[in-house]
Formats: C-alpha cells, sequence, structure tokens
C-alpha cells in the first residue's frame, strides 16, 4: 500500500508539531510524591520510631535485658 505525499506530509508535520511540544504538559510538571515515596517515607518512621524505643527502653533500664530479647 503505498502513501500519497500529501498524506505523508501532513504525519511528518504533525510529528514535528508534537516534538516541539514535548516536556510542556503541565500535569506532568507537579511534584506528587509517588505511593512508593509515601512507603519509603513510612518504613523510615517504623525504623527510626522503633530505634527510639529501643534507646529509652535501654535507658530506663540501664541496658539490662529484662524482657529475655536480644
Amino acid at each position: 500500500m503505498t502513501t500519497s505525499k500529501r498524506v505523508a506530509e501532513r504525519k511528518v508535520a504533525k510529528f514535528e508539531k508534537n516534538i516541539t511540544r514535548r516536556g510542556l504538559n503541565p500535569l506532568t510538571g507537579k511534584n506528587k510524591m509517588e505511593p512508593a515515596h509515601i512507603v519509603l517515607a513510612l518504613f523510615a518512621v517504623l525504623v527510626v520510631g522503633s530505634f527510639v524505643f529501643q534507646v529509652v527502653k535501654m535507658a530506663i533500664n540501664g541496658g539490662n535485658n529484662v524482657d529475655g530479647s536480644f
């Protein structure tokens, strides 16, 4: 199947127009938090909170291991 020159030029012009507009979509430029960032932040809060809890627990008990955990 052959394509006429007019149709081919129209397709090329449309393609060139899209090339010059690449990256100008205002919806993709927003800095929104993705679900992966939220999960990573929750994990970090959990790890830091657990660490602080263990430090406070050891400070209260004087470093003795009273509950049998390591």
